[in-house]
């Protein structure tokens, strides 16, 4: 059989949408679904957000791309917003969630360079973590299923249990750079890290020199309830990469670091093409005015503890499939008791509702930011109607 035009790299459903409003998706044979998978924590503003089109249409009437080799009003503007809204002193824009954690990782390992210390190049990470899937990234992880047949992978990380200070403060060496972390897995399941964890490696960072990088490009940009979820932690990143959410639905990434940390990240030692443009300029300007606007984050709390609580209310309703709720805010992973693929399957094939998979069985639901009672009503419906009729596999 011939390859497909679309090189088939992805499992593709039968959902085929052509068409977006606010919480709901329509494909082509005009199935309306309830879509609490928001292109997996893209889409925060839902579909079809006038505020985001509008800025887009604007900007695409009079500029869209020029280079970075010249000035960029655009640029400089969201990145001075950026700024001043967290703990950053300076922003390079990306256009995808990889490609901001390869400029973390290169913003980390040439802050030691640049200190006289290029033996510092290694950063420890964490078992079941998911950085993205360029070279670098799949290097940074022990995940098979991202590593497999893509030897020889780079050098230069370490990886240790998720959680679990002990090991990772033995890890450290003359070697460390130092520490890669999403404060939420989210591929790896919604993990949340612990308090006393995330604490723990900002002291040993200030201890020993490194520096403390942030993967938030699933958990970032107000899906917790803060603008970033280390904020819950009262933690203060030296590097953070973000993406998904900070163009809603326009590809755009960022990293962002203080001076201290990027004081090796000088003329010619990065670049991109696209990254910066100004139309995605344009559509990150319409996500942070929605963001930051009064009520928005409250909303997502709110939200979230109306989704959690009508979650864990259901759950004993059906104790032999599900095992609890996990997350905060607007990320919230279902444990299940068997394959989590095919029930998210179930709830997509079934009854038009939309979730997405993840590690350790886990159902995740990460909805539109703008979501309200009625969505979390038809919701839990949906999911308690589907949850009824299930039947598991018989080899789970």
């Amino acid at each position: 059989m011939a390859i497909t035009p679309l090189m088939p790299v992805y499992p593709r459903c039968g959902v085929r949408p052509v068409r977006g409003e606010g919480c709901h998706l329509i494909d082509e044979s005009g199935a309306r679904l309830l879509d609490f998978a928001s292109g997996i924590a893209v889409n925060l503003l839902g579909h079809s957000h006038p505020g985001l089109i509008e800025a887009i249409q604007r900007q695409a009437a009079t500029l869209m791309h020029v280079s970075n080799l010249y000035g960029s009003p655009q640029g400089e503007a969201l990145a001075q917003r950026l700024v001043d809204n967290t703990f950053a002193d300076t922003v390079f824009f990306t256009n995808s969630g990889a490609e901001a954690v390869e400029c973390a990782i290169k913003t980390a390992r040439r802050f030691h360079h640049a200190n006289g210390n290029p033996e510092r190049h290694t950063l420890i990470t964490f078992k079941n973590a998911f950085h993205g899937r360029t070279i670098g990234t799949i290097s940074a992880t022990d995940q098979e299923k991202l590593r497999s047949g893509f030897d020889p992978l780079l050098g230069g990380f370490t990886v240790v249990a998720f959680d679990d200070l002990a090991a990772a403060e033995a890890a450290v060496d003359e070697n460390t750079a130092g520490f890669l972390v999403e404060p939420i897995q989210g591929e790896g399941g919604i993990r949340p890290a612990s308090r006393e964890f995330l604490q723990g490696l900002r002291r040993i960072s200030d201890d020993k020199g490194l520096l403390l990088v942030l993967d938030e490009v699933q958990c970032g940009y107000g899906r917790t309830g803060k603008l970033f979820a280390h904020e819950l932690y009262g933690v203060t990143p030296d590097i953070m990469a973000v993406a998904k959410g900070i163009g809603g639905g326009f590809p755009l990434g960022a990293c962002l670091a203080t001076e201290h940390a990027a004081r090796g990240m000088v003329i010619g030692t990065h670049g991109s093409t696209y990254g910066g443009n100004p139309l995605a300029m344009a559509a990150g300007e319409a996500v942070l005015d929605a963001v930051l606007a009064d009520g928005f984050l409250e909303n997502v709390t709110r939200m979230g503890e109306r989704l959690r609580g009508a979650l864990e209310q259901m759950i004993p309703n059906h104790d032999h499939l599900f095992e609890g709720v996990r997350g905060t805010g607007l990320m919230l992973g279902l444990k299940m008791k068997s394959d989590s693929r095919r029930f998210v399957a179930h709830l997509r094939d079934e009854h038009g509702l939309l979730t997405v998979a993840a590690g350790e069985n886990v159902v995740r639901i990460l909805p539109p930011l703008v979501i309200g009672e009625e969505h979390v009503a038809e919701f839990v419906e949906k999911l308690s109607a589907a949850a009824r009729v299930y039947v598991p596999a018989a080899d789970e």
